[in-house]
């Protein structure tokens, strides 16, 4: 570009503080992501020594060890050697496919909605990373089960109705509160509609059927008895590399909420090369957890054969989903938290991004603080990880208007809350 300075020096700055902040890079961002799992949980270790006082390599606990595990078929990918006994065109269905995914969901707006000023975008900050934290995953083969009772301290994935979870009346804490579930995406689902028949889950998802208020009857699972918290070295890593750049571009983890949005406002120009270590730092987060999941790549695979990545102990889809699936719980419960206690609910979902529609063009105008304080369990500015920053304000009426335009009442304005520039849509049909 036309900025002055040497690019290998500008370069040389970026990967050394990628480096030395995460791990010396092994190619993509993603790869990097997956090697760095393992370089945290190695799969062997030195045994203690044997009678000879000889050592030798043994599992390491805690890792995922040497070899690959079959996942579970609910688990696996269109393609994947484990269904090729399907029918050559048979799409699975929730009921057969454990489909647990980010949001993707919009409503239209209510006639109230429509007289205020703002559409109000915030986000979560490294939502992903901050899903894997404390996470129980599994870490052998799974097991399967039929009727079992459901535990929510057993990763897997359950076979589950939860159609009767009726999100007017939930359990916040120890209190029932009614909320207008109308205007709620379900929680279960990543297009946020109601789960009709039994359908797999992980176990986050059926977790939080139970915190709602709800009762839970599994027809089968495979969950995973050997487990542990695989992904908690892994986080730590990550967001002390981010909050260490984000402090470096000058925006500390302990600012008051103004500060935060002050601060955070045009913070990439103040140091472009460090505001490349930042994205690399997102992009690890996100193409690691993909990469677990990595799908047959180039020309000459054909469904029912085996692709490269499934020989990696790492290609492991269901601890994926289970990230990701807490992730989205992570965010509704935030979201239940808020409308309990405001009466104020989403019009758009995207990942880690939700929009509301409010008078004020802040955060700040409709996030409840009272004293400083955030509401406790629901959404707080700040920039650790799931902690949430502003996306970007729009006008009501641009809202209106795109979604007028593309003849798409329920066009997802999350996806361009950020700059208002809206592109070729798809409009659903």
């Amino acid at each position: 570009g036309s900025r002055q300075g040497d690019p290998p020096a500008e370069l040389d700055r970026v990967l050394g503080a990628y480096a030395s902040r995460v791990m010396t890079p092994r190619g993509s961002t993603a790869v990097t992501g997956l090697e760095l799992m393992t370089a945290l949980h190695p799969p062997t270790r030195a045994s203690e020594p044997d009678a000879n006082g000889r050592r030798h390599s043994e599992h390491n606990p805690g890792s995922l060890g040497k070899d690959p595990v079959d996942c579970a078929p609910c688990e696996a990918p269109d393609g994947h050697p484990l269904l090729k006994d399907l029918p050559a065109f048979h799409v699975r269905g929730p009921g057969e496919k454990l489909f647990e995914e980010a949001y993707d969901w919009a409503r239209p707006m209510t006639d109230a909605e429509c007289t205020l000023r703002h559409l109000v975008g915030i986000d979560v900050n490294m939502a992903f990373a901050a899903g894997a934290s404390g996470l129980t995953v599994g870490l052998g083969a799974p097991t399967h089960v039929t009727n079992p009772a459901f535990d929510p301290k057993l990763p897997g994935s359950w076979l589950v109705g939860l159609s009767h979870v009726d999100q007017s009346k939930v359990k916040v804490g120890k209190e029932w509160v009614e909320l207008d579930g109308s205007l709620l995406p379900s929680p279960f689902t990543p297009k946020g509609d109601c789960p009709e028949g039994p359908d797999w889950y992980a176990t986050p998802t059926v977790a939080y059927a139970v915190e709602l208020g709800y009762e839970v009857r599994p027809i089968e699972a495979w969950v995973r008895y050997e487990n542990g918290r695989y992904l908690d070295g892994w986080y730590n890593r990550l967001r002390d590399a981010f909050l260490a750049t984000m402090a470096d571009l000058g925006v500390d983890a302990d600012l008051a909420p103004a500060d935060f949005l002050a601060a955070m406002d045009g913070y990439k120009e103040r140091d472009p090369e460090l505001a490349i270590v930042v994205s690399a730092i997102k992009a690890t987060v996100k193409g690691g957890l993909g990469k677990l999941r990595e799908r047959p790549r180039g020309k000459g695979w054909r469904p029912g054969e085996p692709w490269r990545a499934l020989s990696r102990p790492t290609w492991r889809p269901d601890i994926r989903a289970a990230v990701i699936s807490r992730t989205r719980i992570n965010l509704h419960r935030k979201i239940v938290k808020h409308a309990s206690f405001t009466g104020q609910y989403p019009i758009a979902i995207l990942s880690d991004c939700v929009v509301y529609a409010f008078n004020g063009p802040s955060p700040l105008d409709f996030l409840p603080y009272r004293e400083g304080k955030p509401l406790p369990g629901g959404f707080k500015l700040g920039i650790n990880p799931g902690l949430v920053k502003h996306e970007g304000t729009q006008d009501v009426l641009w809202g209106e208007e795109v979604r007028e335009r593309f003849n798409a009442p329920e066009l997802n304005l999350a996806r361009y809350i950020k700059d208002g520039t809206v592109t070729d849509v798809d409009s659903g049909e």
